[in-house]
């Protein structure tokens, strides 16, 4: 477990350094506290793309805490916010949907730029890692570049992958990927779709187009529809998750390159807006820096120093 908190908190860096240093700007020299110490605290927590619902509430919990009497450090505030945080994540994180009767069929969504294709190609090899088959499908047919990328991917990762010409129909190619996944008996089969905005009607409408393909092979899938979001856009990455939540069914969410930026908050505020689960979070640029979503450990190392905040 060591080694995988290290994967967090190498790349939850940013964001922490962020915190600590809206921390100490606010704490330093402050002998009781006011309206405007909380003021400057609410400054420093949406800075990092906490958002204000999750802010207001770790607010609250150190009113309550600071008029009781129990805040003596910075270091209690910190607990405090590591509670609350760790309480928001855990809310109804539920493990990744399998399906025990054959492939389980994972379909990627998600805006341009966000890494989806990239984070496919990580999924498969995280699962290969973990002695499972899998079968890939290119159904991004708008970019010729992520028809190239997938293949890559799939070549580098010896996983085999179902992929047409750059225009051709995604939902045949959807089609051919869930006969070849059922005939092959694979663990997974991972769709990689068009990168879209909800505001594109034309793109949206093809959605619907590759869930009855898939549904006609297996009516129980897709067993995870996964939103890919890039956290380091911060609130936009929020306004993702919102609108295409709307657009399609939405099952779970993966956040990308969270190594980027100190906008790391921003899982957080996803999560406490949306029933949806965090399954996959990028922490860098390496097939090992995709990590399947741990509460605890996201909650410490965003306020790790040296080693886990006891929860």
């Amino acid at each position: 477990m060591k080694g995988i908190f290290d994967v967090f908190k190498k790349g939850l860096k940013k964001t922490k350094t962020a915190l600590f240093r809206s921390f100490e700007s606010v704490f330093s020299n402050v002998e009781k506290w006011d309206e405007d110490t909380y003021r400057q605290l609410e400054a420093a927590l949406i800075s990092a793309d906490l958002g204000v619902s999750v802010t207001q509430k770790i607010i609250a919990d150190i009113k309550e805490s600071y008029n009781l009497g129990e805040i003596k450090t910075s270091e209690d505030i910190i607990n405090i916010a590591t509670t609350r945080i760790t309480s928001i994540l855990e809310d109804d994180n539920r493990p990744l949907n399998i399906n025990t009767n054959g492939p389980t069929v994972l379909l990627m969504v998600g805006v341009n730029g966000a890494g989806k294709t990239t984070t496919t190609g990580k999924l498969a090899y995280k699962l290969k890692q973990d002695g499972k088959s899998v079968l890939l499908a290119a159904c991004d047919t708008f970019r010729a570049a992520a028809i190239e990328q997938l293949k890559h991917w799939g070549k580098r990762i010896d996983v085999p992958v179902i992929a047409g010409q750059h225009g051709s129909d995604a939902a045949a190619i959807a089609y051919d990927a869930c006969a070849s996944a059922k005939a092959k008996n694979v663990d997974y089969l991972i769709i990689d779709t068009a990168g879209r905005q909800h505001t594109r009607q034309d793109l949206m409408e093809e959605l619907p187009k590759i869930l009855r393909v898939i549904r006609k092979n297996f009516p129980e899938a897709p067993h995870e529809t996964v939103l890919v979001v890039d956290g380091s856009t911060g609130t936009n990455a929020l306004f993702q998750a919102r609108e295409f939540g709307k657009a399609c069914e939405v099952t779970s969410l993966a956040v990308t390159k969270l190594d980027g930026s100190g906008k790391g908050g921003v899982v957080v505020a996803i999560k406490d807006e949306h029933t949806f689960p965090i399954h996959f979070v990028g922490l860098g640029e390496s097939p090992e820096d995709l990590q399947p979503f741990d509460p605890i450990l996201y909650a410490e190392a965003i306020f790790a120093k040296e080693s886990p905040i006891a929860g």
